[in-house]
C-alpha cells in the first residue's frame, strides 16, 4: 500500500511540472479561484487589497488549495489576466506575413479590449504601479509573445519573404511599435481593421515616395 502511495507522489510531482496550475481533475477549483479574483475586481477591490486570504474565502477554498497552484498573488493575477483579455490567436502558418498579419491583429484586439473594459484598463493600469506583479505579466506574457513574434520575422527572413541585412530585433519594433503606440501610448487613436495591414505593407514599402 506505502508502493502505492509512493508511485502516487511522483507521478503527482511529474504532473505538476506539466502544469504549474494544478492537475486537470481539479479544473474546476482552479476556476473558482479565477472567477472569485474577477468578482472581487469588478467589486471594485484593488490589486493591494487582493490577498491570498481573501480569495479563497471568495472562492470557498482554503488557502493552501491556491498555494498548490500558485507560487504566489503575483502569479495568480497574471493568470487572471490572461482569463480576461482576448486569447493569442492559434497563427495559420501559411507564411510569415501572414503570421505577422494575426499577431498584430491580436495586438489590436487586445488594445480595444482596453478601450472597452473598464476593469482591464483599472487592472493594467494598477498593476503598472506594481513592480513585482508587472514583472512577472513581462516575463510570463509579454516575452513569450516577443518571441514568438521574432522567430515569425526569422521564417521569413530564411523564406525570403524579409531582407536579410537587418537586425531582426529592429525589425520586430518597426512592425509592433506603431501598433504598440496606438494601442497603449495615444488612447484616442484609432484602431482601424486593417490597421495590421497599413503598418506591415508600410514597413516593407518604407517612407519614401513612390517613382
Amino acid at each position: 500500500m506505502n508502493g502505492g502511495r509512493e508511485v502516487e507522489h511522483v507521478q503527482g510531482q511529474d504532473h505538476a511540472k506539466e502544469h504549474r496550475r494544478g492537475r486537470p481533475r481539479s479544473e474546476a477549483v482552479e476556476r473558482a479561484i479565477l472567477e472569485a479574483v474577477v468578482a472581487l475586481l469588478e467589486d471594485g477591490v484593488p490589486l493591494g487589497a487582493l490577498s491570498i486570504e481573501r480569495i479563497a474565502r471568495t472562492a470557498g477554498v482554503g488557502k493552501a488549495t491556491i498555494y498548490r497552484r500558485w507560487q504566489g498573488k503575483d502569479e495568480l493575477l497574471v493568470d487572471v489576466l490572461r482569463e480576461i483579455e482576448p486569447p493569442d490567436p492559434a497563427l495559420p502558418g501559411t507564411s510569415a506575413l501572414d503570421d505577422l498579419a494575426v499577431i498584430l491583429e491580436s495586438l489590436r484586439t487586445r488594445g480595444l479590449a482596453q478601450r472597452s473594459s473598464a476593469l482591464l484598463h483599472n487592472v493594467f493600469a494598477e498593476m503598472k504601479s506594481r513592480p513585482a506583479l508587472w514583472g512577472e505579466y513581462r516575463r510570463t506574457v509579454i516575452e513569450p509573445r516577443r518571441q514568438t513574434t521574432l522567430d515569425v520575422i526569422r521564417r521569413g527572413v530564411a523564406s525570403g519573404e524579409l531582407r536579410d541585412d537587418l537586425d531582426v530585433e529592429l525589425m520586430n519594433d518597426l512592425l509592433v511599435g506603431p501598433m504598440l503606440v496606438r494601442t497603449m501610448h495615444r488612447p484616442d487613436a484609432p484602431l482601424d481593421d486593417d490597421l495590421a495591414e497599413q503598418i506591415i505593407s508600410a514597413a516593407l514599402q518604407g517612407l519614401s515616395p513612390r517613382k
